[in-house]
C-alpha cells in the first residue's frame, strides 16, 4: 500500500502540522517507507505467537509493600512553627 501525497496532506492537517511543499514530498516518501514495513510484517505467519504487552518478558517490578515503624509523631511536630496535638496548623486557604 502506497500513500498519496493528498493523504499526507489529510494526516497533516488532522495534526494541525503546516507543512511546505517540499516537506510534503519528504513525509510522502518516509510514511509511504514505513506503511511498506507494516505491509511487510503482516506478512508473517504470527498464528503462534503468543499475544504479549510488552517486548521484552518482565516480572513485578515494584518492590513489596509491607508495614514498618514509622516516626513518632511528636518528634515531627516538634519542628512545625504551629501545631497542636496531632496535625500541623495552617492558615485558612478557602476563607473559613
Amino acid at each position: 500500500m502506497s500513500l498519496s501525497r493528498q493523504e499526507v496532506e489529510k494526516v497533516s492537517l488532522l495534526g494541525r502540522l503546516r507543512l511546505g511543499a517540499d516537506e510534503l514530498d519528504q513525509m510522502t516518501a518516509q510514511l509511504a517507507q514505513i506503511v511498506g514495513y507494516v505491509d511487510q510484517l503482516s506478512e508473517l505467519d504470527t498464528s503462534d505467537v503468543l499475544p504479549m504487552a510488552h517486548a521484552v518478558e518482565m516480572a513485578n517490578v515494584f518492590a513489596d509493600d509491607f508495614v514498618r515503624p514509622s516516626c513518632e509523631r511528636q518528634a515531627i511536630l516538634a519542628n512545625a512553627p504551629k501545631r497542636d496535638d496531632e496535625c500541623y496548623r495552617v492558615p485558612a486557604v478557602l476563607g473559613e
